[in-house]
């Protein structure tokens, strides 16, 4: 009975150890991992947050930008980390649900993190150039019906949303397009803008400065609502193509194992951030549309996860998209 009594108190002092930590939690620096170079969309969320969670927690939560691999190096970092909460990821679709069908990753991305919360979203643009004869959504699917194989899509790359993205238009509408690749979504637009191409399926950041200038074609908003930032624009249900949802949305993961406690930490210091009129407003103002109170709990996190990983990866595999 010695080694079972002894076992019961070593976790007991486990515990208790984990108890203590979490309740002096922060009492250092916090790494808040950005896993793209410095001034991205998510590198600008990111530094939006720190500035108001070091407020909250009491200690400097400073960024850091590894990039590399489509985010993977800066994620991998995180995973392999001290689950004790002093670093932590801000990922988004890309990086912890799309990797993990198109890389052969040394890491789960649904396992190997403890989700805090839900930060924002961001809905798509379906856009074209300037002389497509179509102009509106239903026109567009019309004209690459009659037009198979022969019509093209920018993209950043494999895997990229603007690729997954044409993948699931096809699969909705019965279309099929040629899928143009670039290093990323500025040179795609470049493109655009000159007649290249023929459509993007976009971050609006990139492509409403064109649509108010009325060099580009806008057909739908890939979201049940329109843009706040472009309220012209129809959504997809409107627009002839309803459940053509498409978003990419940001996130905060701690490491697998991290206390309870420090999780519900910072759950709480983010939610008060988001809950915050000047970062509600700086967020806004880059087309991210906050994810409501109900769903900004580490378990909404884990759900909602969870179900874009079993939305998108049979699609992802079925197209047969890989990492190139």
């Amino acid at each position: 009975m010695k080694p079972i009594r002894t076992a019961i108190a070593w976790l007991s002092a486990l515990a208790l150890a984990a108890g203590a930590a979490a309740q002096g939690y922060p009492s250092r620096n916090v790494a808040l991992v950005v896993p793209f170079a410095a001034g991205g969309p998510t590198d600008v969320i990111a530094r939006i947050l720190a500035q108001h969670l070091q407020k909250t927690l009491g200690q400097p939560v400073l960024v850091e930008n590894l990039a590399g691999a489509n985010g993977n190096i800066g994620v991998g970092r995180v995973a392999r980390s001290a689950p004790d909460g002093y670093t932590l990821i801000v990922g988004h679709w890309s990086t912890h649900v799309v990797n993990g069908a198109v890389y052969t990753l040394p890491y789960d991305v649904l396992k190997d993190f403890e989700p805090v919360a839900l930060i924002a979203t961001n809905a798509y643009v379906i856009v074209g150039r300037n002389d497509l004869p179509a102009s509106d959504l239903r026109g567009l699917i019309a004209w690459l019906k009659a037009n198979p194989d022969k019509a093209t899509e920018g993209t950043a790359g494999a895997g990229s949303p603007q690729h997954v993205g044409g993948v699931f238009f096809q699969n909705l509408t019965g279309t099929r397009f040629q899928f143009v690749p670039y290093r990323g979504a500025a040179p795609a637009m470049q493109d655009l803008l000159a007649g290249h191409i023929d459509l993007i399926i976009d971050d609006p950041t990139n492509s409403l400065p064109h649509l108010r200038s009325g060099k580009i074609k806008g057909f739908a908003v890939t979201a049940p609502s329109r843009l706040a930032a472009a309220p012209d624009i129809p959504t997809v249900d409107e627009a002839g193509l309803p459940g053509f949802y498409f978003s990419r949305w940001h996130a905060l993961w701690a490491p697998r194992g991290t206390p309870r406690d420090v999780v519900a930490r910072l759950n709480a210091a983010l939610v008060a951030a988001l809950a915050d009129p000047g970062v509600r407003t700086r967020l806004a103002d880059l087309g991210q549309e906050i994810f409501p109170r109900e769903q900004q709990a580490p378990e909404a996190l884990a759900a909602f996860h969870r179900a874009e990983i079993e939305k998108w990866w049979p699609l992802i595999k079925a197209a047969g998209i890989k990492a190139e």
